[in-house]
């Protein structure tokens, strides 16, 4: 008993190694877009939104990371299968346990969000073991932003008053947040192609080189004035937002080594979470342009 008892820090640490890269890209991203979206119906329903989410992360994380554990050993070896710390074996075996565990804990809360689960879990599949995440970027950005809209619709339900459904604003704030996954989620590639060259990815880095810098500053800029105008953003906000936005381009367009890159990230993650806030500030202080026009 005391042996067990003095695993289960290891196992739990483990645990939170195979999500700790996530809780800026997905983690955090997609909880504060809940919680603007919903709205929240309280600040006690913000643990279940992230506990939801999390789980779900380390759902896709046995499945991705027991695929390539060739790929982390080179660019990610603190991971813990690279690490040792728990064979491939043992995180296939966990990466088949959790998904009824995910879809129990879904069914506390709705229906619909047991639906976002399963999707999923049907996405996940399809992104790590039918190998969508070696094909063209376009399938891959596709299969990601589905994968994001289907946190966003689980963890927007469970930040709500009714799990059962999403109003406009909601609906417009996960459609919009898809958009932005699939034109600018290969933000996530240009630290690691050398990983990704090694296992025959082709995202956007790799085939376009050189010319692939502008293809973050165009979107983002893109998507930041749309959103200044669909979200009804003041001027100061909206102006604050799309700087951002500039800045987090012009860094991808310097950046020349990997921790550059990992830097220039960590802004764009920033920017993301700016966005998945608009539409908490909608409801405050303005009005969607759909209920404008």
């Amino acid at each position: 008993m005391a042996r067990t008892l003095r695993q289960v820090p290891y196992f739990l640490h483990t645990l939170f190694l195979f999500t700790k890269s996530d809780f800026k890209t997905t983690v955090i991203p997609v909880s504060s877009l809940a919680a603007a979206s919903a709205p929240l119906a309280g600040l006690l329903r913000l643990p279940h939104v992230l506990f939801w989410v999390w789980l779900h992360v380390l759902q896709f994380d046995f499945s991705n990371q027991s695929i390539d554990p060739d790929e982390d050993a080179k660019n990610k070896s603190d991971r813990p299968i690279p690490a040792k710390r728990i064979s491939v074996s043992q995180t296939r075996l966990l990466r088949w346990l959790i998904v009824p565990l995910c879809w129990r804990f879904s069914a506390l809360y709705s229906v619909e969000t047991v639906w976002a689960s399963v999707v999923l879990a049907g996405l996940t599949f399809l992104y790590n073991e039918l190998t969508a995440h070696r094909q063209h970027w376009v399938i891959r950005n596709v299969v990601n932003a589905l994968g994001f809209a289907s946190f966003e619709v689980g963890a927007t339900l469970i930040a709500g008053s009714d799990p059962t459904r999403l109003d406009g604003i909601a609906m417009c704030s996960v459609l919009a947040s898809a958009g932005i996954f699939a034109t600018t989620i290969h933000t996530q590639d240009f630290k690691d192609v050398d990983g990704d060259r090694s296992i025959g990815r082709r995202t956007i880095p790799i085939v376009y080189g050189e010319a692939a810098r502008w293809t973050v500053m165009g979107p983002l800029c893109l998507w930041s004035l749309g959103l200044w105008v669909f979200w009804g953003l003041d001027v100061v906000t909206g102006s604050a937002f799309t700087a951002l936005a500039v800045y987090v381009g012009i860094l991808y367009l310097r950046a020349e080594s990997v921790y550059e890159y990992q830097r220039a990230f960590y802004w764009y993650n920033l920017w993301l979470s700016c966005a998945h806030s608009l539409p908490g500030y909608c409801r405050l202080y303005s009005t969607p342009y759909y209920m404008r026009a």
